[in-house]
């Protein structure tokens, strides 16, 4: 494909959005890595626990970022920065408001949560602990998603990649210090990076202040404002959460199959993962290129940048395919496997690797849709489409890993109708402020 100013535009915030998604997961992985050298096996699997529980809280959350980006571009694009930064300003309001409340509501709640997880009592307790530690670093982590989507909006993904690479070293350093050097334990790893993100954090309250001040922009909370986002982002919580019951679905159908079908699905979700990073970044691209040209009333732009940011989803999706087929041989060594989890993991790839192309648009366009406020919508279509897949699911559970693979296929190939036919027509074309 030929570059032209488009392509270098949605690079220049697609890349530096990328690595941004990457370093995300390294905290986590950090912290394993730490856990499991200083403090065995039990401490690894409390890890484990405390770590889904938390996750699952910060994407039911990534409205934050996502429905921040939306209306901090769309002002911007209408020449509004006074309204971009005011947008700012009551994201974060609300991540801190909504970090607060799940401290006040989870902390109180962390034994019977830990306990729906079937852990041993060892792991239940160490569990609790790192649970409720690091339930204090939720306003700051919810603060950095916030931040993230204001700095998106603004159409700069360059410093949200500098914070996250920051905060990932000084997490990593905390977590050795406290855990192998201090001889904290659990709680070490959970106050490393409680502190690690909640100075991520102060950074981007640090970077908005000075645009809003610079703008004569109040800090104040705006009641108004922060009911305002918190409307626009139920719409994308529902979204997400219709996300989470598939791939939760998806886990416990993979589970009742056995051990080695759920290994070999479990190390084929991981590399799925590592592949929507790639695709998730065009989208970021997208989310903020879209509501910058509508909110300048410029609808050509945004067709034509849609159209382009699809090209690149569906050549992106090629080569991520090609990449999974090329790489199949190696995979299953690099996960240490099994023989019987080798097997079903090199026929696991396949489908992988083919929906890599269907993944690309529909990552794309969900990002636009996003971009150009059309939450309701993919609300909506969030709830249809997991409908489609759950049947999908059933049926397929009886035939196998392979199988319920192709069932994810079915509710992304029920993701891009919905959205194709969603951009195909003029009602997500709203322009102005």
């Amino acid at each position: 494909m030929l570059i032209t100013p488009r392509d270098r535009e949605i690079l220049r915030l697609a890349v530096p959005a990328f690595g941004a998604l990457v370093a995300e997961p390294l905290f986590l992985l950090a912290d394993y890595a730490i856990v499991g050298h200083g403090l065995g096996t039990t401490a690894v699997g409390a890890l484990g626990v405390a770590g889904m529980v938390l996750s699952t809280l910060m994407n039911l959350c990534v409205f934050l970022a996502y429905g921040t980006t939306a209306s901090v571009a769309r002002q911007t694009g209408a020449g509004n920065h006074t309204r971009a930064m005011r947008g700012g300003v009551d994201g974060i309001w609300l991540a801190l408001g909504i970090g607060v409340a799940l401290i006040l509501v989870i902390w109180p709640l962390a034994p019977a949560v830990v306990e729906l997880f079937g852990a041993s009592a060892g792991q239940s307790a160490q569990a609790v602990t790192y649970l409720r530690i690091s339930l204090l670093g939720a306003p700051g982590m919810l603060v950095v998603l916030a931040g993230t989507g204001v700095l998106r909006g603004l159409q700069d993904t360059v410093t949200p990649l500098v914070v996250a690479v920051g905060s990932f070293a000084l997490n990593a350093v905390l977590n050795a210090w406290f855990v192998l050097g201090l001889g904290w334990g659990i709680a070490g790893s959970a106050w490393g990076t409680v502190l690690a993100q909640t100075l991520g954090a102060a950074v981007y309250i640090v970077v908005v202040a000075r645009g809003a001040l610079r703008l004569g922009t109040s800090l104040a909370p705006d009641l108004a404002g922060i009911r305002q986002a918190g409307t626009a982002g139920f719409a994308l919580l529902i979204r997400t959460v219709c996300l989470r019951i598939v791939l939760l679905a998806a886990t416990a159908f993979a589970t009742r199959m056995g051990e080695g079908e759920l290994a070999a699905y479990a190390i084929a979700t991981q590399v799925w993962t590592l592949l929507a990073f790639a695709l998730d970044a065009i989208a970021i691209a997208g989310q903020a290129i879209t509501g910058r040209s509508l909110g300048a009333g410029d609808t050509a732009t945004t067709r034509a940048a849609t159209r382009r940011m699809v090209q690149w989803g569906v050549w992106s999706g090629v080569v991520l395919g090609v990449l999974v087929v090329a790489a199949r041989p190696v995979l299953p060594g690099l996960f240490d496997a099994d023989p019987e989890v080798t097997g079903l993991l090199l026929d696991v790839l396949w489908p992988v690797a083919l929906f890599q192309p269907i993944c690309g648009v529909v990552f794309v366009l969900d990002g636009v849709l996003i971009g150009a406020g059309d939450q309701r919508y993919l609300a909506w279509a969030g709830v249809w489409t997991t409908l489609a897949y759950l049947p999908a699911a059933v049926l397929a559970a009886g035939y196998g890993v392979v199988a319920l693979w192709c069932a994810l296929g079915v509710w992304m190939i029920a993701r891009l109708i919905t959205l194709v036919r969603r951009a195909a027509g003029t009602a997500w074309l709203v322009t102005g402020a």
